[in-house]
């Protein structure tokens, strides 16, 4: 259910559960976070979902189990924060809950026309994995940040553009592509030059 190419220096993971919406099990989870401990090597990385929703957050089964508060989610995101190269959330559809933290990690957003952006912790009754607030306010500022949170307020493509959520609306059919482009300079470049761009860049 996680697809995985390498690409020379691009490594491009696809969640692949489209009949569930992408929700993540505790095993799709714990894949997604040893890739993202892997790519170190990586000069890219590139996110991105198959279907019409990139993931709905947690399996609902499986989050009644205990995966909703499961530290899983905070290993995957801090992997992807920790990694040297470009990193680019390429978001085929609309992002909920916790799946959000793994696009915050990220260092870009792309995003396709009518996607949705909402992470319902206060109706269900969970606090947010503990790295996802401040990425969030980092991104949009405290007080949207709390919109989403605590105002359980979902956002549109346009708006989460507007406000700094993602970075680009993408048409779907050539969103990777567009992820592809941007990440092709760094992939190009001497890695030591991109890390050290990176690294003088603050989060």
């Amino acid at each position: 259910m996680i697809e995985l190419e390498k690409d020379g220096g691009l490594w491009i993971v696809t969640l692949d559960r489209p009949d569930k919406a992408n929700s993540l099990t505790a095993a799709m989870l714990e894949e997604l976070a040893e890739i993202a401990e892997a790519a170190q090597e990586a000069r890219a990385l590139i996110l991105t979902g198959r279907g019409r929703v990139f993931s709905a957050g947690a399996d609902l089964d499986a989050a009644r189990a205990g995966l909703a508060t499961s530290p899983l989610w905070e290993r995957l995101s801090g992997a992807i924060a920790a990694l040297p190269g470009l990193s680019i959330a390429a978001l085929n559809g609309t992002l909920a809950g916790g799946a959000m933290g793994m696009a915050l990690a990220c260092d870009l957003r792309l995003a396709v026309p009518g996607a949705k952006f909402f992470y319902p912790v206060m109706k269900l009754g969970f606090l947010p994995q503990p790295s996802d607030p401040a990425r969030m306010a980092a991104l949009i500022g405290p007080a949207r940040a709390k919109l989403i949170l605590m105002g359980g307020q979902k956002i549109e493509a346009e708006e989460a553009l507007r406000i700094g959520l993602i970075d680009r609306i993408v048409d779907g059919d050539t969103l990777v592509d567009e992820a592809r482009a941007i990440a092709a300079d760094t992939i190009a470049q001497d890695p030591a030059i991109a890390h050290g761009i990176k690294a003088l860049i603050p989060r």
